[in-house]
């Protein structure tokens, strides 16, 4: 007979914390989307976001998903410095809303990965078996 499993912090489980995760990261992701389009550069989007990358960081995120979040969201970070507004020679407008979009949700992710980010130093900080 086995033991059962407990869960560890940074774990996710179905409970009622990993839903609102689960719908804080898609509220974030549609108002990015969305602040994109018709709210560019607004600062209540990015503090609202601001808040839902740390809701997200710490409830969405398992130690598993820990590392490959980090390096996503890194790369998102580091793919939103480019600039889409060549677009905007084709299609007038379309460059510039696409990177307030990629803007609004590296707002997100950064606290997010920030969070991680230091959960994966923590945990590679604590004392472990000797080899």
């Amino acid at each position: 007979m086995s033991e059962p499993r407990t869960k560890t912090a940074g774990q996710r489980g179905s409970g009622m914390l990993a839903t609102i995760g689960a719908i804080a990261f898609y509220i974030g992701f549609l108002l990015a989307v969305i602040g994109g389009i018709f709210f560019p550069a607004a600062g209540w989007a990015i503090l609202i976001l601001f808040i839902i990358g740390i809701i997200v960081g710490l409830l969405n995120i398992t130690a598993k998903e820990a590392m490959p979040f980090v390096v996503a969201a890194i790369a998102l970070v580091v793919a939103g410095t480019a600039s889409f507004a060549a677009l905007d020679k084709i299609i007038p407008g379309v460059g510039t809303r696409l990177d307030y979009m990629v803007d609004y949700i590296s707002s997100m992710m950064v606290p997010a990965a920030i969070i991680n980010a230091i959960r994966i130093v923590y945990n590679l900080a604590k004392p472990g078996e000797q080899a």
